[in-house]
């Protein structure tokens, strides 16, 4: 499985830093940085199951609107949009609903990860319209719990659950699906994925023997344009969709920052200086 990682905010060893972890944490959430984690895990796991057919990328940044697509994996016979979830503790995935079961009682979450993957699904499926990108495959949104803590039961639920224990199960029905796109072709729709100005004369007929490099390079947005478009990503995704990562291109120019994230960043910075009052004190007083 070819893996192509598209996160923004670790270098070029996969890691993130620790000024790194603030910044992504005070811009996505206390999510954000056990997500990735989780993803990792997964990921390994899906690495080692299933062939090379397979493309995965990796929090892919939908442009102009910056949404984050965590998973999307590309193979022969469809398409998922994975969610990867730390979570752990007893579920029920209804529909669109995600309800915490504590003793034979249902609440909604405080998180409604299915909604989330369902609007990101939704997203990818827009963006994929607006630049003319054709898939003849199917596209699934699955939710991966990591955690193997994470009892789920489902009642037709908006998504496939997967939970960890069930991860070779799932990359086994990946395997087994009826190939709909020939596995040569699956590295381009890739490239056509992150750059839809990718040229080809067919995207989805590509060989192997074609000496060109997967392309690195963003898709780029006609962002310029102020009237209204009927392709455009739906407002009320944008506006109500916890999936929404960072703020609409309107709300950018704010940088107001509430009570939790002011208080994470204060501590942060106090933990820094302990370490550093720490050092100084062993560098001078006890040498």
């Amino acid at each position: 499985m070819r893996i192509i990682d598209k996160t923004k905010e670790q270098d070029e060893g996969g890691n993130i830093n620790l000024f790194a972890r603030i910044q992504g944490t005070l811009k996505y959430g206390l999510n954000w940085y056990p997500e990735l984690e989780a993803q990792k895990v997964v990921i390994t796991q899906l690495d080692r199951l299933i062939e090379k057919s397979f493309v995965l990328i990796r929090n892919f940044t939908l442009p102009g609107i910056e949404i984050v697509i965590p998973v999307i994996l590309l193979g022969p016979g469809s398409i998922s949009v994975i969610f990867v979830t730390p979570i752990k503790g007893h579920f029920e995935a209804k529909g669109r609903e995600w309800n915490v079961v504590n003793n034979k009682s249902y609440s909604p979450a405080s998180r409604n990860v299915v909604d989330i993957l369902f609007k990101l699904t939704q997203a990818f499926k827009k963006y994929l319209e607006i630049n003319k990108i054709q898939v003849d495959v199917p596209i699934e949104s699955v939710l991966i719990a990591s955690n193997p803590g994470a009892q789920i039961d489902s009642l037709r639920p908006a998504a496939r659950i997967v939970r960890s224990d069930a991860i070779k199960q799932f990359a086994s029905t990946l395997l087994q699906e009826p190939p709909i796109v020939r596995a040569d072709s699956i590295y381009a729709l890739a490239d056509k994925i992150i750059d839809p100005n990718f040229k080809l004369d067919d995207p989805l007929a590509a060989s192997e023997s074609d000496p060109r490099p997967l392309s690195r390079a963003q898709a780029i947005f006609n962002a310029s344009s102020n009237e209204p478009s009927q392709n455009a990503i739906p407002d009320d995704f944008i506006e109500s969709s916890p999936a929404q990562p960072l703020p609409r291109p309107s709300q950018k120019k704010s940088r107001s920052m509430n009570q939790s994230q002011i208080i994470l960043l204060v501590v942060m910075g106090l933990i820094e200086c302990c370490v550093l009052a720490a050092g100084i004190y062993v560098l001078f007083f006890l040498s």
